[in-house]
C-alpha cells in the first residue's frame, strides 16, 4: 500500500461520505479548450498527482492543471484501482497552457524541478509503476522538445544518476475523482503534511534549491520586451546542452557542415534557443558554402545587437540576441543582393520553428511570410 494510499485512509477523505467520487474520460470542458488554437496540452506524471499539479499550476501562460490517469487499458479505472498497480496507469496530469505566454520547453522546465526523475521504482515515498514517471508527448513537435529536454538534463550530470524519465505517445487519459483536483487548495493542511513526509520537498531543495522556484521564460516563447527574465547561469546549464551552453554563453563556435541547420532548406523561421525571441527567416537563408546557416538580413532587426569583436587577431561585427543577450554568430560584407550581408550564425544558439507550427507555437503573425 503507498505512503500515499494510507495517509488517504488515515486521514478519512470526506469526499467519499459526501458520494462526489466520479471517473471520466476528459471532459467536454477540457476537450473544447483543447480545441482552442490557443492553447496546448502537456501530459506528464510525476508521481504524486496532488503534487505535480500544485508545482504546474504555479507557472505562467498555465491555464489550469488537471490530475488523473494516464496510459492503461482500464476504462475509467477508479483511484483504488491505479493505486493497486493492476491497471497499467500512471498517475498524471494536463497541463493547459497558452504557447504564446509559455513555451512547452518551459513547461517541461518546470516540471523536471519538483520530482526525481531518476527513480525507476516509483517517487519518493509511493512505490510502483503507477507513480513513476512519463512524458506523454501528443505531437512530434512535443516528442522532439521532450528528448533534448531530456538529453539536456542528462548532460547536466545534476543527478549522480542518469535521468530515466520515458517519453511516450500519449493515448488516452482518465480525469481523476472530484476531490483530487486542487487537493493542495482544499485540503492544505492535510497535502502539507503528506507531501512534507513523502520526501519531495527535501528532494527538490537538495538538487535545486531557489533554481525551483525561478520563473522565466524558456526556450521558443516569443513574448513582450519587458516580460523575459534571463535564467541564471546554474540554470541556463541544467536546460541547454554543452555545445547551446558554450556558443550561446561563452561565444563559442561549432563545427563547420556538422550542425543542425547548415543545409535546413524548410520553411519557416529561426528564434533565439534561450528566449525564443525571433531573429532570422528561412525566406532569407541562403547557401553560402561556408557549412553555418547564412542569412542576408534579419527577421526582427530590433532583436539584434552588433558588437564589435576584436579576438583572433582581427576585427569582426558580433551577432547577439537583444534579450537573451546570447552570442549568435557573426555579420560579413560578403553576401548576395540585395543586403550584400552574410549573417553566419550558429545552429546551436537557434531553433527553428516550421512554418506549420508557427500558430502553435505563437509565431502566427509571421505566416504570412509564406504566402
Amino acid at each position: 500500500m503507498s505512503r500515499k494510499l494510507t495517509f488517504l485512509i488515515v486521514a478519512g477523505v470526506f469526499a467519499l461520505t459526501l458520494g462526489i467520487m466520479f471517473t471520466a474520460n476528459i471532459s467536454s470542458e477540457d476537450q473544447a479548450m483543447a480545441d482552442n488554437s490557443n492553447v496546448e496540452i502537456a501530459t506528464i506524471a510525476g508521481g504524486c498527482f496532488w503534487c505535480v499539479e500544485s508545482d504546474m499550476e504555479k507557472l505562467p501562460g498555465v491555464i489550469r492543471v488537471v490530475s488523473g490517469y494516464a496510459g492503461g487499458e482500464e476504462e475509467n479505472p477508479s483511484y483504488e484501482q491505479v493505486s493497486s498497480g493492476s491497471t497499467g496507469h500512471r498517475e498524471a496530469v494536463q497541463v493547459y497552457f497558452d504557447p504564446a505566454k509559455v513555451s512547452y520547453a518551459r513547461v517541461l522546465d518546470q516540471y523536471w524541478k519538483h520530482f526525481d526523475p531518476t527513480d525507476e521504482g516509483g517517487s519518493f515515498g509511493d512505490r510502483g509503476f503507477q507513480y513513476t514517471s512519463a512524458i506523454f508527448y501528443h505531437s512530434e513537435a512535443q516528442r522532439e522538445i521532450a528528448e533534448s529536454s531530456k538529453k539536456a538534463l542528462d548532460e547536466s550530470n545534476r543527478f549522480n544518476l542518469p535521468v530515466i524519465t520515458p517519453i511516450i505517445k500519449y493515448t488516452t487519459f482518465h480525469e481523476a475523482e472530484g476531490y483530487h483536483q486542487d487537493y493542495y487548495k482544499h485540503n492544505p493542511v492535510r497535502y502539507k503534511t503528506y507531501r512534507y513526509f513523502s520526501g519531495r520537498d527535501k528532494f527538490v531543495e537538495e538538487h535545486w534549491g531557489d533554481e525551483a522556484n525561478v520563473v522565466s521564460r524558456g526556450a521558443a516563447l516569443p513574448m513582450a520586451d519587458s516580460e523575459f527574465v534571463k535564467p541564471d547561469d546554474a540554470t541556463l546549464k541544467a536546460t541547454l546542452t554543452p555545445l547551446q551552453y558554450k556558443v550561446t554563453q561563452h561565444e563559442g563556435t561549432e563545427p563547420a557542415f556538422k550542425n543542425e541547420y547548415w543545409d535546413n532548406k524548410a520553411e519557416g523561421i529561426y528564434v533565439d534557443i534561450v528566449s525564443g525571441e525571433p531573429l532570422f527567416s528561412s525566406k532569407d537563408k541562403y547557401k553560402s558554402g561556408t557549412g553555418w546557416p547564412s542569412f542576408t538580413r534579419p527577421l526582427v532587426p530590433d532583436n539584434i545587437v552588433e558588437k564589435e569583436d576584436s579576438s583572433f587577431f582581427t576585427t569582426r561585427t558580433e551577432i547577439r540576441s537583444r534579450h537573451a543577450d546570447s552570442h549568435l554568430g557573426h555579420v560579413f560584407n560578403d553576401g548576395p543582393p540585395p543586403t550584400g550581408l552574410r549573417y553566419c550564425m550558429n545552429s546551436a544558439a537557434m531553433r527553428f520553428i516550421p512554418k506549420a507550427e508557427l500558430k502553435s507555437r505563437g509565431y502566427g503573425k509571421f505566416l504570412d511570410l509564406f504566402k
